[in-house]
């Protein structure tokens, strides 16, 4: 039986151990709290402004759509895998988790390295500066460019805003959510239905479906690239698997949850592309900053304002996942010796992990105010597959050398076996075709967290500065150590 004490906030995310073990996570998130986090991070501004890269990498409207339908079956099939691996592993980490316990330390830490330093912050500080531009554009009418001050001010805000959020509560944190997803889906909706009256005024676009798949382009080096844009629109399909020790029922919840929300985001975001070819000509497509927008205004007329203030909710909704989900996986390292043992306590009143909240707050804050961190999000998008190959790779390993594990759910081996081959080509295809010194940069970057790796994880070289520092911290943000959730 599950124990649990709650702090002066009442709504945390831990508990304390039957037997005073130790405070360790709690078990708050139902199926339709998880299923509105994996929504949530999905949805974000990439459907709302820029949906047309996949169409210019494919060269036509039948072959983008087809893209859209593979990334959301791709999407599915790979949170499968990672259902099997989160009943095999209960932790949260997700892939972190999964490639520790089965390959070990150091692959784990070069994930953890990039994640947790470059990737989740990048993402928080370039959804939040997408937020600052919708919210500022209504403050500057007819300005072609926004003062950078107004939008990394307003960016700041809206991460500090989530940090306090996510630091009051969890409980608070997952309401946002469940508020700001409902918000997009229904946003999304109004598309679509605004798609079928333009079809059914006889007043839409045939020709764009009519020859769907005139100009399709054959390279490889395209069609991975189209992919690599599509599914940026899919990211955060693992995000529930980074928060598994706080999902109750686990085993039930993470399938259920999954197979719910994928498939309902990948069937809005086809439906809402064949919207914009409907409404939109192709030149007007290519030539968008922010597609809704462009739909918005031939077809809202003076509600078109609905538009943008759906693209902000979106944008908010989904950094708020992204900076809940960020948090548990820096958390998770830190317990496990890969960060600074600080970044593992948790809040002794407010019961939820302040430390890594503020670090990756921190860290978001400092590449809002630098402002030249773009291409290094784009070119993170193959060290995702890398990761998620890395990852599919540990299942099928398992079943090679654990087969006597317990496991509530099990996968067709097909599912895997295919996966794998698909990351690996998405990870490769752009950079034999279209070979850029950005991809060797990131490469140097892998290679640094192996020094890092042996200098403060391997020999332990940790100064006394340090020790002293996190004892006065630790008193200061009055936070304590944690214990694993048990199944």
């Amino acid at each position: 039986m599950e124990g649990s004490q709650q702090g002066d906030g009442g709504e945390g995310v831990a508990g304390q151990e039957p037997g005073g073990g130790g405070l360790r996570l709690r078990r708050d998130m139902g199926l339709w709290s998880a299923v509105s986090l994996i929504a949530g991070c999905m949805i974000g501004s990439g459907i709302f402004m820029s949906p047309q890269g996949v169409l210019v990498y494919m060269g036509s409207p039948g072959a983008s759509l087809v893209v859209w339908a593979l990334c959301g079956l791709l999407a599915t099939l790979g949170a499968l895998c990672y259902a099997e691996l989160g009943t095999l592993v209960p932790e949260s980490g997700g892939e972190y988790a999964y490639i520790l316990r089965t390959f070990g330390s150091l692959p784990a830490f070069l994930v953890i390295y990039t994640f947790v330093l470059v990737g989740r912050p990048a993402a928080i500080a370039a959804i939040s500066l997408s937020f600052a531009a919708y919210v500022t554009v209504p403050l500057y009418p007819g300005c072609s460019s926004l003062p950078q001050a107004v939008l990394k001010g307003v960016a700041s805000t809206c991460i500090l805003l989530l940090m306090l959020v996510n630091y009051w509560s969890s409980r608070m944190a997952t309401m946002l959510m469940n508020v700001c997803t409902i918000t997009k889906v229904l946003s999304l909706l109004v598309i679509v239905g605004g798609g079928a009256v333009v079809l059914g005024q006889g007043r839409g676009r045939m020709q764009a479906l009519l020859f769907a798949f005139h100009n399709t382009s054959q390279q490889a080096g395209h069609i991975g690239m189209a992919f690599y844009q599509g599914l940026w629109s899919f990211d955060g399909w693992n995000s529930l698997n980074c928060v598994m020790e706080e999902l109750k029922n686990p085993n039930q919840n993470l399938v259920w949850a999954l197979m719910i929300a994928i498939p309902l985001v990948t069937g809005l975001y086809i439906l809402v592309n064949i919207s914009y070819l409907l409404v939109l000509s192709p030149r007007e497509i290519l030539s968008s900053d922010a597609m809704a927008v462009s739909w918005g205004n031939q077809v809202l007329g003076a509600w078109a304002w609905l538009v943008p203030l759906a693209v902000a909710l979106s944008t908010f909704g989904s950094a708020n996942g992204t900076f809940f989900s960020g948090s548990r996986v820096c958390y998770v390292a830190a317990r496990e010796g890969h960060m600074p043992r600080l970044l593992s306590m948790v809040h002794v009143h407010r019961l939820t992990p302040a430390p890594a909240l503020l670090f990756t707050t921190m860290v978001a804050l400092v590449l809002v105010i630098l402002g030249s961190f773009s291409p290094i999000v784009n070119f993170l998008s193959f060290l995702s597959w890398l990761t998620y190959g890395t990852t599919i790779s540990c299942l099928l390993y398992l079943r090679m050398k654990k087969k006597s594990l317990p496991r509530p759910y099990k996968v067709p081996t097909i599912i895997p076996a295919i996966m794998l081959p698909a990351s690996l080509y998405l990870v490769l295809a752009p950079i034999i075709d279209q070979p850029q010194t950005d991809f060797l940069y990131v490469l140097l970057f892998l290679l640094s967290g192996f020094l890092v790796y042996f200098l403060f994880v391997y020999f332990r070289c940790q100064p006394k500065c340090l020790q002293v520092a996190t004892l006065h911290l630790q008193l200061l943000l009055e936070v304590v150590p944690t214990t694993k959730n048990a199944d």
